[in-house]
């Protein structure tokens, strides 16, 4: 669990030029079939990849583009994913943090939000720029989604909450009251996977100017986060358990480890702890993230 599961890689490039070069033969066999000139298609560049424009090679979005009221085509086009998933991306070089790992992000700073009794980690916090974006992930319900409750209870008990259409499904526009009596909004997502909820609380320009940068980077790192929701009994609304974090070196190591040496408890990275956490009572320490492949080490 968590510590040394390593993703399953999402595309094959091999398997994907063969079946370009494939494409591009039989292309080429029905048009000199059909007697069309080899000189119509003479124009394309010698180095242009076969059966791919530059206009095609950029990434597909990992979220809709276009506000709904439902999110539709979350864990086959879109994320955040299950780790179980056949779509899932590759998460090798993610951040392992036990209940969910964390894409990279460059000039991204994480926080770490931990009990401050019993040191258990409770979350964490992206900061972006000028935004940023605290993430937690639920136990659910094995047939029913969550995020329909949880948006209910916060409309209820706040009456300055307000819905409306988001890139993630509905979402909550919800200001809060911060130091020198100041209120700021917050734009609260929640996604539903297989027994699981992911919430993200955005803050700064990510809650308030949906087209900027920012909102559509904190957005598409959101909806790459890949959620280990584990085997352990909980209740939904528990939070799923968490470890300090874990890069991807010291995940690697550990597992070459693990395969050298069976012997159980000689691993000296954090192991995933059992059961739900207690909320209450909270501290945070910053970290900050230097990358190697992506989170390459953690100071």
């Amino acid at each position: 669990m968590g510590l040394f599961g390593f993703g399953r890689k999402r595309h094959d490039p091999q398997a994907g030029d063969e079946r370009a070069q494939n494409a591009a033969k039989d292309a080429d066999d029905e048009s000199r079939d059909a007697g069309i000139d080899d000189a119509a298609t003479s124009n394309r560049s010698a180095d242009e990849p076969v059966g791919e424009s530059t206009s095609e090679a950029i990434d597909e979005p990992s979220f809709p583009e276009e506000p709904s009221t439902d999110y539709e085509g979350r864990g086959e086009e879109y994320g955040p994913w299950d780790v179980n998933e056949e779509e899932a991306p590759d998460y090798d070089d993610y951040l392992d943090l036990g209940a969910f790992y964390l894409p990279f992000l460059q000039g991204i700073e994480l926080r770490i939000k931990a009990s401050r009794s019993s040191q258990q980690v409770l979350g964490c916090t992206i900061t972006y720029g000028s935004s940023s974006l605290e993430i937690e992930a639920f136990a659910a319900p094995k047939t029913l989604g969550l995020w329909d409750d949880v948006r209910g209870d916060l409309l209820d008990s706040n009456a300055k909450a307000s819905e409306r259409p988001g890139v993630f499904g509905m979402e909550l526009a919800l200001p809060v009251s911060v130091k020198g009596g100041k209120s700021v909004t917050t734009r609260i997502v929640g996604v539903d996977g297989p027994r699981w909820m992911l919430r993200g609380i955005f803050s700064g320009k990510a809650a308030t100017h949906l087209d900027d940068a920012e909102t559509k980077a904190l957005d598409g790192f959101f909806a790459d986060i890949v959620v280990e929701r584990g085997e352990e009994p909980l209740a939904p609304r528990d939070l799923i358990p968490m470890h300090p974090p874990v890069a991807p070196a010291e995940r690697k190591a550990a597992k070459a480890k693990t395969d050298a040496d069976t012997e159980a408890g000689d691993n000296s990275i954090p192991t995933r702890p059992k059961g739900p956490f207690d909320s209450d009572q909270q501290t945070e320490v910053k970290t900050t993230l230097a990358r190697g492949p992506m989170f390459s080490e953690v100071r």
